[in-house]
């Protein structure tokens, strides 16, 4: 299991994680907690909707879910930084349901030692 570059995708407007995101985060978790000197950055990205400062909260909002759900599943919560990139990294370019789905997201990134 792989944890660098893992996705998880959100409902729009909102920073609360599925129940799949819940399972996968259980699979970092464990990976997190078996290699304790790893530390990591969790980016919280929107789709183009909306205006640059409330992407820029919102993507923050998805982030910070992350690490919490993470803390919460025994992740030493200064192991774990987050970012927000709002809308300025967008994985899809477009202006379709499908395109904005898979903008709306978090990507774990491993932080180099």
């Amino acid at each position: 299991f792989e944890i660098d570059g893992y996705l998880n995708y959100f409902d729009y407007d909102s920073a609360a994680l599925r129940k799949p995101a819940l399972a996968g985060l259980l699979f970092v978790a464990d990976y997190l907690k078996a290699n304790p000197i790893i530390h990591i950055l969790v980016e919280g990205h929107c789709d183009e909707r909306g205006t640059r400062d409330y992407n820029l909260a919102l993507g923050e909002k998805r982030a910070e879910a992350v690490r919490v759900q993470l803390t919460k599943m025994g992740v030493d919560r200064s192991r774990i930084k987050t970012r927000s990139f709002g809308k300025e990294r967008p994985v899809v370019l477009g202006t379709s349901a499908e395109s904005w789905a898979k903008n709306r997201r978090t990507v774990i990134r491993l932080i180099p030692e």
